[in-house]
């Protein structure tokens, strides 16, 4: 008996291959490992030393994708050895037992959760202003407010990824957003004198929203796939600028009405009550990642959570996909609470508003304004993306990264000419937010496709987690503070006056410009490795591939009749 028979042959190697496939790879394991591609590798060496890996060949005519046959989500095509097919409405009603009504349902409910969340987190911004003066303190204490929020929300983002890839994801979603109803609600009635407390509330409104951002588009992954499933996600990402639009027009419509700005943190409980009845009645929790499986490849199941940072961490396309959505978060998170404040401030050396004095309510339309501009371009950018890419897929099969590079490259110099130009026309200011906002829209659900279509479904919960850790830890953590902090240090040189005002927010403002460049780079360089680890997802859902592990990294097989231990990933081509 040979080496390689000793060891259970192909299927010891990656269990779940038929007989057919065994005997193709069986019949090419010469090639493999024969003199055509040198001395066998010895003992030890990991398949990542591999001078020529397979995988890595995005461009090799023989075993790159075949144009034209999607197969699995973004995707270009499968290798010829293996091309999965995708399922019908049939087939996948089959596969997760729900109707394509009941899951377009389950989506729309996941929509308005996602609308509700960033209604509530630009609530605050849009009665920045009243804030300011209710509880006397300056533009950094200002940033604070948002820094605090996202700081908790990026560090419980991993706990709950964790428990997203493990356990049932509607219960997890349901606890979350009633206890962030409840703070949020509790936040509006803190007094003056405790600005602390206020600080507290909103970062315990992280608990929510991290239960809910890290979890909810791993559900959509499991009940469609290929361009349905970026239809979907488009849909779903619609709520991120349509939402925090409306957190603008709630929070000044509703302070107008009310005369108090307190009102406005008031909305979004009620709302949040109804999320959490239609998540009970309505969100079944379909099989994970069964949607992309064949049927007779085996289950996915978890593997450790060190395994699936180390995984996560080797992962290029993954690394470099969250870097660049790091910079569309410092970016968004900058404009996001100080735009209406800059435009506010504008207008007051332009003398078209009066200066917002102690003890004042402060009247502008900026938020209303800001907040229809961003529900606007939100989903004019998002669609416009989407749909950019899937026409490109057709042809380029680096598409998604490239349209992600070309939005921030594009968006960085007309966020500086508004930026440039509200000393002197607020018009050109909104015309050129307008078209900054548009071109940095058409990331969101992009970014969100890629990292579903590279990372397999047992540890897509822990990536959207760290996702969100990276890009709140270097994006909009810290932004709002920083663009603060920057302005107050500026104006401490300067006399004090409406016009030192303008001048420091607008200089600290300018800094979102390089880094949407820096973004776009980012984006570039995923367009590199977007290929190669899309088809190692592939394969692993499909049991063709196997990651390796401390014991099952080499196998045994035959060479001028003795056996030769070789890397798995080199039998599997």
């Amino acid at each position: 008996m040979t080496g390689f028979e000793q060891h259970g042959g192909c299927r010891g190697a990656a269990p779940g291959l038929s007989d057919s496939k065994c005997s193709g790879l069986l019949s090419r394991v010469g090639s493999s490992v024969g003199p055509e591609r040198g001395r066998a590798r010895p003992p030890g060496t990991m398949a990542g030393s591999d001078t020529a890996p397979f995988l890595s060949q995005a461009d090799d005519p023989d075993d790159g994708p075949v144009p034209g046959n999607p197969g699995l989500p973004g995707s270009m095509g499968n290798p010829k050895s293996e091309e999965p097919e995708v399922p019908d409405q049939e087939g996948l009603q089959r596969i997760t037992g729900l109707s394509p009504g009941h899951s377009a349902l389950i989506v729309a409910v996941l929509c308005y959760i996602n609308l509700l969340n960033y209604m509530d987190r630009f609530t605050v911004a849009g009665v920045l202003p009243d804030i300011e003066q209710f509880f006397n303190i300056g533009d950094s204490s200002s940033g604070l407010i948002q820094t605090v929020f996202i700081s908790s929300y990026m560090v419980l983002a991993p706990v709950f990824g964790y428990l997203g890839d493990r356990y049932n994801r509607k219960y997890l979603m349901c606890g979350g957003i009633a206890f962030w109803s409840l703070v949020t609600l509790g936040s509006s009635f803190i007094p003056g004198e405790h600005f602390w407390l206020l600080l507290l509330t909103r970062g315990l409104v992280g608990v929510g929203e991290a239960s809910y951002s890290t979890i909810a588009p791993t559900l959509i992954a499991d009940l469609f796939v290929a361009d349905q499933r970026s239809r979907m996600l488009s849909i779903f990402y619609f709520a991120i600028p349509v939402g925090s639009g409306l957190g603008y027009i709630a929070g000044s419509k509703v302070k107008d009405m009310a005369g108090d700005w307190h009102w406005a943190l008031r909305v979004t409980p009620g709302l949040g009550v109804v999320a959490v009845l239609l998540l009970f009645l309505v969100v079944r929790e379909p099989p994970r990642g069964a949607v992309e499986r064949h049927s007779d490849s085996p289950p996915l199941n978890p593997t450790s959570w060190w395994a699936d940072l180390r995984a996560l961490a080797r992962n290029p396309s993954f690394v470099l996909s969250s870097l660049g959505f790091t910079a569309v978060a410092f970016v968004t998170g900058s404009l996001a609470l100080w735009a209406p404040a800059f435009l506010l401030r504008s207008r007051v050396v332009l003398g078209e508003t009066p200066p917002c004095l102690p003890g004042d309510s402060c009247s502008s339309s900026d938020s209303l304004i800001f907040g229809l501009i961003t529900c606007l371009t939100g989903v004019l950018g998002v669609g416009l993306g989407v749909e950019i890419s899937r026409r490109l897929r057709h042809s380029n099969p680096r598409a998604d990264p490239l349209v992600c590079a070309a939005g921030l490259l594009g968006s960085a110099p007309f966020l500086f000419l508004s930026l440039a130009c509200a000393r002197g026309s607020i018009v050109a200011t909104y015309i050129f937010i307008f078209i900054g906002e548009t071109l940095l829209s058409m990331n969101w659900a992009i970014v969100a496709d890629i990292l579903l279509y590279v990372v397999i479904p047992t540890r897509r919960s822990t990536a959207e987690a760290f996702q969100i850790v990276l890009s709140h830890l270097l994006g909009d953590a810290g932004s709002p503070y920083l663009i603060g902090l920057i302005s107050d240090r500026l104006r401490r040189n300067w006399p004090p006056s409406f016009l030192s005002e303008f001048r420091a927010l607008q200089f600290s403002l300018m800094l979102c410009a390089f880094v949407g460049a820096l973004g776009g780079a980012a984006f570039l360089g995923t367009a590199i490795f977007i290929e190669g680890d899309r088809r190692r997802a592939q394969l692993h859902m499909q049991g063709l591939l196997h990651e390796a592990g401390p014991t099952d990294d080499q196998i045994v097989v035959p060479q001028r009749g003795r056996s030769t231990r070789v890397p798995v990933a080199s039998v599997l081509i």
